[in-house]
């Protein structure tokens, strides 16, 4: 099992920046990625940013170039540091973890963390 705890949410302005954290235990080892999704009320969960256990990124289209995704391995912690927030980027972000038992996947989700950009 992989247990996952988010931080790092909160209330910013438009253009402020926010740092999420997520930092993993448990059965660890098998880590394949890591990333975040958001969900918006009334909207579908979607994929923020991803980040494999060989350092490959992917990003959303809406946060490409403001959004870093990025990784500490001897932590077991995951980074979404966030620049020049909108509005729209309001939502619960949720931590995720694939673990991979090859051929199988599976997923574990930290609790979400909210974050609001409002004036």
């Amino acid at each position: 099992q992989v247990q996952l705890v988010e931080s790092g949410g909160g209330l910013v302005q438009p253009g402020g920046s926010l740092r999420l954290s997520c930092a993993a235990s448990g059965s660890i080892f098998s880590i394949y990625a890591m990333g975040w999704y958001r969900q918006a009320p009334g909207k579908q969960r979607e994929l923020v940013a991803a980040i494999t256990s060989g350092g490959s990124t992917n990003y959303a289209d809406s946060v490409k170039g403001r959004f870093t995704i990025s990784r500490d391995n001897a932590k077991n912690t995951v980074y979404l540091q966030m620049n020049s927030l909108k509005p729209e980027d309001t939502a619960v972000y949720y931590c995720n973890a694939r673990v991979v038992v090859t051929p199988r996947e599976y997923d574990y989700w930290g609790q979400g963390t909210q974050v609001t950009v409002s004036s």
